[in-house]
C-alpha cells in the first residue's frame, strides 16, 4: 500500500523531538490539516505539544528504545516505537501520510511481549541465519526447516507494502513468524527476509526504485537461495505473498518459471491506485484528506513515461507508478498454470472484500486454483469480532491455526 518511504525514519525522528523537548520543530512535522483550530484548541500545536511532554515526564528517565513497527492503512502508515521509560513502557505512536508528514500523534501502554502460538511444536524444526542475495542489496534472513528431514517443500514469504521486518511485524502480531514456526512445525520449510525498504530504507529512498526493485529481485533471490539449501526439494518451492507481497507474486513466478504454486494472503487485485482509493473511501477520513487522495489517484492515472523526473506520488516515486501500468495481477496468474492457494480475512479492512471477488471471479473454473475466506479473521490473519480496526492491532495476536493448516495441506497434501 502506497505511503511515505520512511515512515519509520520520520517517526524516530518525531521521537527524539518530542524526548529533546524540541516542540518547535517537533509541531512543524504535522501535516496543516492535523494542526487546524477545532473548538478553540490547536492540536499538536507547540504549547499542546509541552504538555505532553511534562505528561511524559511522569514515567521517569528513558532506558531503552526499540525498534519501530510499521502498519499501512490506505495512504496512512502507523508507526509504533516501544519507549521503556523507568516506571512504564510506552507505545510512541504516530500516523503519517504518503507526503511524510505527521497527522497524529499518541502516547499509548505498551503491549504484551510477543509468544509463541500454540502451534507452535518446540523441537519439530530447526533455525538457521542466512543471506538473501550478494550485491549491495543483500539482505539478513531466516531459514527455518523441519528438524531431521531431508526433501522438504519450502515457502519463500514475501512481504507486505512498507518496510516489513522478516517476522512482518504489526505491533503486537508478527505474521511471518508465526507463518514460519507453524509451517515448519508441519514438515514444511520457510524463508523470511527483511525487506529491502527497511534495511536499505535511507539508500533505495534516494533512488528511482520500482516495484521490481523494493520486492521482486529479492523474491527471486530468495527462491534461489532456498533451492539450494539441503532440507529442501528444489522441485517443491513455494512463493506466499502478503497483501502487496501477493499483488506482485503472479509477475514472481511468471519471470521465475519453476515455482510449485502461489499462495496470497491479503493480497489486492485491482491496481495499486484503485485499491488505495477503495480503501480510503472505507476509512472515515475527512473530506479534505479524501479529496486529497482523489487527487493523487487521478495523478498516477495519467503518468506517461516521459515523466519519470516528476516528484514522487502518494510516498512512491512515479517510476514505481509507471512500472505497474498495465499490470494486470489476476491475467498474469491465469497464464501461469501452477496451483494457487488464495485467502482472505472475511473482517480484512485493508484489503477489502472487492479484491477478493475479483480474484474470485478471475479464477472461476479452475480445477488447481483454491480461494477461501475466513470471517472471523482480519489482514493479519488474526481472529477477532465485529468491525476491525487499526486499535485491534495493538493486542498481541497470532494467525489462525485453521489458516496454517490450510496452507500446510495445500503444499504438502
Amino acid at each position: 500500500m502506497a505511503q511515505s518511504p520512511d515512515p519509520g525514519g520520520t517517526a524516530r525522528k518525531a521521537l527524539d523531538l518530542f524526548l529533546g523537548a524540541k516542540y518547535a520543530e517537533l509541531t512543524q512535522m504535522f501535516s496543516p490539516s492535523s494542526k487546524a483550530e477545532r473548538n478553540g484548541v490547536v492540536p499538536y500545536s507547540e504549547s499542546t505539544l509541552a504538555k505532553l511532554g511534562t505528561s511524559a515526564k511522569e514515567y521517569g528517565d528513558v532506558e531503552k528504545i526499540g525498534e519501530p513497527s510499521v502498519s499501512a492503512m490506505g495512504p496512512i502508515a502507523t508507526v509504533a516505537i516501544p519507549v521503556q521509560f523507568a516506571k512504564q513502557t510506552i507505545n510512541f505512536t504516530v500516523y503519517i501520510n504518503a507526503d511524510g508528514q505527521v497527522v497524529q500523534m499518541y502516547l499509548r501502554p505498551g503491549q504484551t511481549v510477543w509468544a509463541h502460538p500454540d502451534y507452535f511444536k518446540q523441537g519439530a524444526f530447526q533455525v538457521r541465519e542466512v543471506t538473501v542475495g550478494s550485491d549491495e542489496w543483500k539482505l539478513p534472513g531466516t531459514l527455518t526447516y523441519p528438524a531431521g528431514k531431508t526433501g522438504a517443500p519450502a515457502v519463500v514469504l514475501v512481504p507486505d507494502s512498507g518496510p516489513s521486518d522478516r517476522d512482518a511485524t504489526v505491533i503486537g502480531t508478527k505474521v511471518f513468524r508465526d507463518l514460519a514456526e507453524g509451517l515448519s512445525s508441519r514438515g514444511v520449510a520457510v524463508l523470511r527476509y527483511e525487506k529491502r525498504t527497511r534495511q536499505y530504507a535511507n539508500k533505495i529512498s534516494s533512488t528511482s526504485y520500482t516495484i521490481d526493485d523494493e520486492t521482486v529481485h529479492d523474491a527471486a533471490e530468495a527462491v534461489a537461495l532456498a533451492r539450494t539449501q539441503p532440507e529442501v526439494d528444489p522441485k517443491r518451492v513455494f512463493v506466499l505473498g502478503f497483501g502487496v507481497g501477493g499483488f506482485i507474486a503472479p509477475r514472481i513466478a511468471g519471470d521465475d518459471g519453476k515455482l510449485a504454486g502461489l499462495i496470497l494472503l491479503g493480497a489486492p487485485e485491482h491496481s495499486l491506485e484503485d485499491w488505495i482509493m477503495e480503501t480510503a473511501e472505507s476509512l472515515n477520513l475527512t473530506p479534505k484528506r479524501l479529496d486529497e487522495v482523489k487527487q493523487h489517484v487521478a495523478k498516477v492515472k495519467k503518468l506517461e513515461a516521459g515523466d519519470t523526473d516528476l516528484a514522487p506520488l502518494m510516498g512512491l516515486p512515479v517510476a514505481y507508478w509507471l512500472d505497474l501500468k498495465g499490470y494486470d495481477a489476476a491475467g498474469d496468474a491465469k497464464k501461469l498454470g501452477v496451483p494457487m492457494l488464495i485467502l482472505q480475512g472475511g473482517r480484512d479492512f485493508q484489503v477489502g472484500s472487492a479484491e477478493f471477488d475479483a480474484w474470485k471471479t478471475a479464477m472461476t473454473g479452475r480445477s488447481s486454483v483454491t480461494v477461501k475466506s475466513y470471517p472471523a479473521l482480519n489482514h493479519l490473519f488474526v481472529a477477532g469480532v465485529g468491525k476491525s480496526t487499526e486499535d485491534e492491532y495493538r493486542k498481541p495476536g497470532h494467525v489462525s491455526a485453521e489458516v496454517i493448516d490450510d496452507i500446510a495441506k495445500f503444499v504438502n497434501p
